[in-house]
């Protein structure tokens, strides 16, 4: 999206949150203008901060717990939560922004460095929005399988009703992690000025699972022990000169930190391929993890809701700097098992920082011919950013003191791709044409995105390369769309249309680099990478009154050119070592159907006032084409249902989540999750003005069941550690607010 809604949409929102009807939401993420869901050609979620507060979502997981279609992965030995996948895509290929401002990407290599992007703290969001499928056309690269868009909170959002001050604190629990948080709030506003300030802290252990192992080694099945801190603040300066405009300045920064004993890696280290059997066995006989994640992001933002130009009736712009580093270090002592063991001390630290500087404009302008209005939305993107990852480490001799930089097969420091810059700028233009008095809606769209890359070697890259040479990248991409919503009747409504995806080669792949001649391989550069691109298409329909919302609609979509990281591609005698390098591939297909409606009864009868219900599906199933096997990253069939009552100062919900088992596995003897279905129950009570009281006891029938997002793509059927993966048992989560 471009910028955060402005204050229309705010009060717009706010209204929403109070219907039952889901598709009487505004959103902006779909089409860059403020518009219901009813109203745009795309399948949009939007979740607000009610929501957020009575479902008692505390991350991104417990965010899409009831969006079926919508997952979340997970690594339950160590680094938690991780990537958003969106209809069976994830890592970089979904596009995850704060206030239009893109959130750090994912990056992984080896068992001690996992950069994640879970970096938002959700106490400081006021509305979440997904679009499902493929949005380059207005959302550039790593668009490809959607976008998750997080709206922060403003200071308009509490000084209501003439108030000039605002203070609020909230607390809370959860017994899954033995969790606490907090959090207080105060804003102010006068004439022309008006500002925010949010501070969250909050703290915890490790999230239970149902494993009951507490072995310290590798049959381990309990959660590691662990203990997490972490901190956030989002401030808001915002200067209004007039009604129709407001310059906004936001500093926001957040910081995690992770503790972990990591019990389940200890024990027996498993012998090296060709290694002799009579070979000195080594024990890891302790390892811990001291995992850090740091945000800062500072904006500066300008919006004007009304011009007299012919170029523009509203235009929002913003300049901005996000600073995001990920940590973690590893602490792990080893013995040689024989007649003379040699403890030894191994420390490891893995860093991956990203630094990008920003600026983007979106401009409006509506005008008719004839008897066709127009709703003219255009803009452009720009994002310089810097990437830096190294990994270093040594290994102490606990006998002799002696210290060395090698740890098998690395020779500390290493770059696994070179210092490297992007430049990403982009162009759009989209028009909502309007025929028919507003029942018929057409929605072209263009974008054009010019992507450059440029690597830097120094002397840690090129130790660990010697001689290898670095690539740039240049590339353009070009990303139409045409989207149609028509309201053929009263209440019913149309929708779908077509859009095309792309995401760029990335760094790491283009320029991923190792060489180790001890196990005699190296990777090599990959200069002729082509963008992963996505032809989607989507049909929909929709029911919408005061009593009936729904809405269902099917997609297919088809990639190609996905980019495969570290491939072989020679080996001795062809080469004098095997050569791995990141390579165009794969061509994929994934298709599927996503049902959402809901009733609220006080519509049909007063004797049902208070009453409604939610219901929520989704399937899709997706082929590898080029090797011809499924797609792992597929969930099967999902949904969720809720039943609840409100009144005036209180309500209950019934809630309950549901998966078929896992099908269509590439191996056959592949740990398959069972189906499941859990119960939650949730309530809350405005016990005084300005004061309320949320409760929620989750998985109520205390269930044992694999949540997709947790079980890593290399668990077998038959191993003992299944239950290491399994989600937390009967659990309760609670929380007070006040305010005044």
């Amino acid at each position: 999206m471009a910028l955060p809604a402005v204050a229309s949409a705010a009060d717009a929102a706010d209204a929403a949150s109070a219907d039952v009807n889901e598709l009487n939401r505004v959103v902006v993420s779909a089409t860059r203008t403020e518009r219901q869901v009813q109203d745009v050609p795309a399948t949009v979620s939007a979740i607000d901060r009610e929501r957020m507060d009575n479902e008692l979502v505390r991350d991104i997981r417990d965010l899409f717990r009831y969006e079926p279609g919508i997952e979340v992965g997970a690594n339950r030995e160590r680094f938690g939560l991780g990537d958003i996948r969106i209809r069976g895509l994830g890592g970089n290929r979904v596009r995850v922004l704060v206030d239009g401002v893109s959130v750090s990407d994912s990056f992984a290599i080896g068992s001690f460095s996992n950069a994640g992007r879970n970096f938002v703290d959700l106490d400081t969001v006021k509305q979440v929005e997904v679009v499902r499928g493929p949005s380059s056309a207005l959302h550039g690269s790593d668009a490809l399988g959607g976008v998750v868009s997080f709206v922060t909170k403003d200071p308009n959002d509490y000084l209501k009703d003439g108030a000039n001050t605002y203070f609020g604190l909230k607390l809370g629990a959860e017994s899954q992690n033995e969790g606490l948080y907090g959090s207080a709030t105060a804003a102010f506003g006068g004439e022309r000025w008006s500002g925010l300030v949010v501070v969250n802290h909050h703290q915890g252990k490790e999230t239970e699972n149902q494993g009951d192992n507490d072995a310290h080694d590798g049959t381990r099945t309990r959660a590691n022990p662990q203990d997490f801190d972490g901190r956030s603040v989002l401030t808001k300066l915002v200067y209004a000169p007039s009604e129709n405009q407001r310059f906004r300045l936001t500093v926001e920064g957040s910081e995690e930190q992770t503790d972990t004993l990591v019990f389940s890696a200890l024990g027996l280290v498993a012998l090296v391929p060709g290694q002799p059997p009579n070979s000195p066995r080594t024990r890891v006989a302790s390892m811990s993890g001291d995992d850090r994640q740091t945000r800062a992001r500072m904006a500066f933002a300008h919006e004007i809701d009304s011009i007299d130009s012919v170029l523009a009736d509203s235009l929002q712009w913003q300049i901005y700097r996000q600073d995001s580093e990920t940590t973690q270090r590893t602490r792990e002592q080893r013995v040689t098992l024989s007649n003379t063991p040699n403890p030894t001390l191994r420390l490891r630290e893995f860093n991956f920082d990203q630094r990008v500087y920003g600026a983007e404009a979106t401009a409006h302008k509506s005008f008719a011919t004839g008897s066709v209005e127009h709703t003219l939305t255009y803009g452009f993107e720009y994002e310089n950013t810097e990437f830096r990852q190294k990994r270093d480490g040594r290994a102490v001799n606990l006998t002799t003191g002696a210290v060395s930089n090698a740890i098998s097969p690395d020779a500390f420091p290493v770059r696994d791709f070179p210092v490297s810059k992007t430049q990403n700028a982009g162009v759009f233009v989209q028009d909502e044409i309007q025929f028919a008095d507003g029942k018929f809606r057409l929605v072209p769209a263009v974008r054009v995105d010019r992507y450059e890359l440029r690597p830097r070697k120094d002397a840690i890259w090129n130790g660990d390369n010697p001689g290898v040479t670095v690539s740039d990248l240049s590339k353009t991409s070009v990303s139409p769309k045409l989207g149609a919503v028509w309201h053929f009747a009263e209440d019913w409504s149309l929708y779908g249309g077509y859009q095309r995806g792309f995401r760029a080669p990335p760094y790491s792949d283009v320029n991923l680099g190792f060489t180790n001649l001890q196990f005699g391989y190296t990777a090599i550069p990959s200069p002729n990478l082509k963008p992963e691109t996505s032809d989607g298409y989507e049909l929909g329909l929709r029911f919408s009154n005061k009593a009936v919302y729904a809405q269902v609609a099917a997609f297919y979509n088809d990639y190609k050119d996905f980019i495969e990281s570290s491939r072989q591609v020679s080996a001795p005698p062809q080469t004098p070592l095997i050569v791995f390098q990141s390579q165009n591939v794969a061509k994929a297909r994934i298709r599927g159907v996503e049902l959402r409606c809901g009733i609220d009864f006080g519509e049909l009868s007063d004797a049902l006032a208070g009453w409604s219900t939610r219901f929520a599906a989704a399937y899709s199933k997706g082929e590898d084409k080029t090797a011809d096997r499924p797609l792992e990253s597929i969930a099967p069939l999902t949904a969720s249902v809720g039943v609840a009552y409100d009144r005036d100062t209180w309500g209950v919900e019934l809630a309950g989540r549901f998966a078929r088992h896992k099908t269509d596995l590439p191996a056959p003897n592949r740990f398959a999750a069972p189906g499941y279905g859990v119960l939650d129950l949730l309530a809350h009570w405005q016990f005084a003005p300005g004061a309320k009281f949320n409760v929620g006891v989750f998985n109520l029938g205390d269930k044992k069941y694999w949540d997709g997002g947790d079980v890593p793509g290399t668990l077998t059927a038959s191993s003992a550690v299944l239950d290491r993966y399994t989600a937390p048992g009967r659990n309760v989560g609670a929380s007070v607010a006040v305010s005044w």
